[in-house]
């Protein structure tokens, strides 16, 4: 697959899960929600870079760890596990 091809169904995939229109991807799991938030902020941004949420933001330290997890893949990677994984959740 060419990184062209890869990006635009990146982007797809991206938009699917955002629009919210998605049965099967309404039905996903916060540890799967997670799983696409960090895919997607590796893709964006790289490696994250921000320090971590103090203990009491419970949303923002999840979604820094999930982030951070991802430390070190590519952005091909990052974009190729999110494109996996919302085609497998989609209805």
């Amino acid at each position: 697959q060419s990184f062209m091809g890869l990006a635009e169904d990146f982007e797809a995939a991206a938009a699917l899960a955002a629009s919210g229109s998605n049965d099967g991807l309404k039905k996903i799991s916060q540890d799967q929600q997670l799983l696409l938030y960090g895919w997607f902020k590796q893709v964006k941004e790289g490696d994250c870079n921000t320090a971590k949420p103090g203990m009491l933001d419970f949303s923002g330290k999840a979604k820094w760890e999930a982030w951070n997890k991802n430390k070190g893949m590519s952005k091909d990677e990052a974009m190729q596990k999110y494109v996996n994984a919302v085609n497998e959740w989609k209805s």
